[in-house]
């Protein structure tokens, strides 16, 4: 099997050993006896805590628990939003109305709409499907894979997003949430976060534009082609298919920028 580059963003530090003879700590002996007795103790307390569980499945419940509780959070900002913004067309198209300069100003904005990416847009486009490589029923992993080796990262959407944007993609949604400049597409572990919102795999990226400009920039994208070499070596998903019609909503979220750190 060919060797696959490493799609991480990082590499894990090494630890260095220091070699010697070990000393050895005479006077600490008397206090082994009080050491043992008091690690009894902390296991038997643990275990009693525990009443017979797991512990670690605890804190995954809990952990689950507050994922739900954080989208229950978003959903509700996200109507309250709706709402406010609903508020504030009606307000300008009443003071519009009124005055020539705030309609004309509004007019203006009004025309940036659809390169903000503030209305819905269709048409012909694709879309590309990223999937975890099928795991064993011993959770074994395919010969010379690594668990990093069978997931999709937060580095292989943001490739494919990049790609169909230099391909020529005009509106783009990832799991049915329309993307636009100011978006920022974050994995933990194989989880997507996007927009307050979490979502696990397969994930799947529909953009509509020039569909044979975009497939071109797929292919000859150095980042997409290390996701394909891990596909072709693990199993993992990868597919990409034409759409005759697409439609791809508004964006409704938030347009503020929270950061943003210059470069130069």
């Amino acid at each position: 099997m060919a060797a696959v580059r490493d799609r991480g963003e990082g590499t894990r530090p090494t630890t260095h050993r220091r070699e010697g003879r070990a000393r050895v700590a005479t006077g600490w002996a008397p206090l082994v006896p009080l050491a043992a007795l008091l690690a009894g103790v902390l296991f038997a307390t643990s275990a009693e805590t525990s009443a017979g569980t797991d512990l670690r499945a605890g804190r995954r419940m809990d952990l689950t628990e507050l994922i739900a509780a954080q989208e229950r959070a978003v959903a509700a900002q996200d109507a309250r939003l709706l709402l406010l913004q609903a508020e504030v067309a009606e307000l300008g198209a009443r003071v519009g109305a009124g005055n020539a300069e705030v309609a004309a100003a509004q007019a203006d904005a009004d025309s940036l709409a659809p390169d903000v990416g503030l209305t819905p847009v269709h048409g012909p486009g694709l879309t590309v499907a990223l999937d975890d490589a099928p795991t064993a029923a011993d959770g074994t992993l395919p010969v010379g894979a690594r668990a990093n080796d069978v997931v999709v990262h937060q580095s292989d959407l943001q490739a494919v997003v990049n790609a169909l944007w230099a391909g020529g993609a005009e509106a783009m949604t990832l799991m049915g949430d329309r993307i636009i400049a100011t978006s920022a597409v974050r994995c933990v572990g194989n989880t997507l976060l996007l927009h307050g919102r979490t979502y696990s795999p397969p994930f799947q990226v529909t953009a509509i534009g020039d569909v044979q400009g975009m497939r071109e920039a797929l292919d000859a994208s150095r980042y997409v082609g290390l996701f394909r070499e891990a596909v072709a070596a693990f199993g993992l998903g990868y597919d990409v298919g034409d759409v005759e019609d697409v439609t791809v909503p508004a964006y409704d979220g938030p347009l503020g920028v929270g950061l943003a750190i210059d470069q130069d």
